[in-house]
């Protein structure tokens, strides 16, 4: 029998690590090739692990809400010598006993290093990410001290951002304390900010937010302390949009086997107007801008458990309507269906979001960070509207929607936000009801 190691795949450029949420194979399971061994989470999207080979699960190395680093092994797989995948595997560990010698002496080193510098732990009650204690053994933050962080992560475990912005709100509590006190020189009660309590009886029922329901609510919160939002607001006449639609929408249903909704019309419009303003396709590092070579759409779809995720169509603009069409619906169902990998929702350099879904006229969508801009679509609605024609002017039934566009006032003026979501609006009323797909 040769042991294979299976590791934590690559899922992404900015995704390090992941926490393991659930095992779907015990110790001793038979595991198939492709077959999913066990469930993780990123901050963004939960996905399944599966198996590279056929074999037997003869150890788990991570237990549930462990974190675990992109590339270390999560299990050993017990697999016949039969295959050529599994005889390479066992050459290639046989050939090298000394690399797993030295890589043990290594972490004996570590192991002794960390020892001798009494770092904090994880406790029976909390368990502290390798890169948490990493920041807390550099800012010489106590076991007391990072004990005492409210976490925001599964089952409050304490994040990234969570003993940053402990140590940001320290620090600011440094500065804005005044050097001594006396009694004609009280602390300001501005000082610390009080938070009232929030009061309970008998009758209310306290709900557990949700793991991505405390990643989004931290996402918000950490997005307008960032961005100074801005909306710009236009109505487009989408007329000529959903005549054609109507028209084509059964035979593209019957010839491709999926609906034809609004969603790439929109979309498609967005990524060639994007092309004609290219600084709405940036990001901020500090007193830097970062301006992308891809148009990279993200569209906020819902998840069955009602929260939303933005999967990321990249490229966007090299796709014709059909490919839009067809990747619009297959993230659609996969964010519907839990089947989303981590990849798909990085690298987003604008986002569009469909308030009209809900029954929204127009709405101001939170900026999804780095970027610096969002779209949100309205529900197309039918309004009397003034026509022009050569004979003059009459009152007539129109299909109309808001676009509501929010960006980063830091980055975007004025003039740029309101340009681009005309050229929008522009493209949309110019539609081609002659068009084919």
């Amino acid at each position: 029998m040769a042991k294979f190691e299976l590791k934590l795949p690559k899922m992404g450029e900015s995704v390090a690590e992941a926490t393991i949420t659930n095992w779907l194979k015990n110790v001793g399971d038979t595991v198939e090739l492709d077959e999913a061994v066990l469930e993780i989470a990123t901050d963004k999207v939960d996905s399944e692990v599966p198996s590279e080979v056929e074999g037997v699960l003869s150890e788990i190395l991570f237990q549930v809400d462990d974190v675990v680093q992109v590339g270390q092994t999560i299990a050993i797989i017990e697999t016949s010598t039969k295959g050529s995948d599994a005889n390479q595997k066992e050459e290639i560990q046989a050939a090298e006993p000394a690399k797993e010698l030295v890589s043990k002496v290594e972490e004996t080193v570590v192991a002794a290093k960390e020892a001798v510098q009494t770092p904090v732990q994880s406790t029976t009650d909390r368990f502290y990410s390798p890169l948490v204690r990493s920041i807390a053994e550099k800012e010489n933050i106590s076991q007391n001290q990072l004990d005492a962080i409210s976490g925001t992560g599964k089952d409050g475990r304490v994040t990234k951002n969570d003993i940053l912005n402990f140590l940001e709100s320290k620090s600011g509590q440094t500065k804005t304390q005044p050097a001594a006190t006396s009694p004609s020189q009280p602390v300001s009660s501005q000082t610390v900010p009080k938070v009232s309590p929030v009061s309970v009886n008998g009758q209310d029922e306290i709900i557990e937010m949700s793991r991505m329901g405390k990643l989004i609510a931290h996402h918000m919160v950490e997005s307008v302390q960032t961005s100074a939002h801005v909306q710009s607001f236009i109505e487009v006449d989408v007329t000529n949009i959903w005549n054609w639609r109507n028209k084509v929408k059964s035979n593209f249903a019957k010839r491709e086997g999926e609906n034809l909704t609004f969603t790439p019309i929109f979309m498609e419009a967005v990524a060639k107007a994007i092309k004609d303003f290219p600084m709405i396709n940036i990001s901020v590092d500090g007193d830097k801008l970062i301006k992308r070579k891809n148009i990279n759409l993200g569209m906020a779809a819902a998840l069955a458990d009602g929260n939303l995720i933005v999967p990321v169509i990249k490229n966007a603009d090299q796709l014709n309507l059909l490919g839009m069409a067809k990747a619009v619906n297959d993230l659609a169902d996969r964010a519907r269906t839990g089947k989303l990998k981590p990849d798909d929702t990085q690298g987003g350099t604008y986002t569009v979001t469909n308030v009209g879904t809900f029954g929204s006229v127009m709405g101001t969508p939170i900026i999804n960070q780095p970027q610096v801009g969002i779209l949100a679509l309205g529900a197309i609605r039918k309004v009397p509207a003034v026509i022009e024609t050569p004979e003059g002017d009459f009152i007539g039934i129109r299909h109309k929607m808001f676009l509501s566009h929010s960006y980063d006032h830091r980055v975007v003026n004025g003039a740029l936000g309101g340009q681009f979501v005309k050229r929008v609006a522009e493209y949309l009323e110019a539609f081609d009801v002659n068009r084919e797909i």
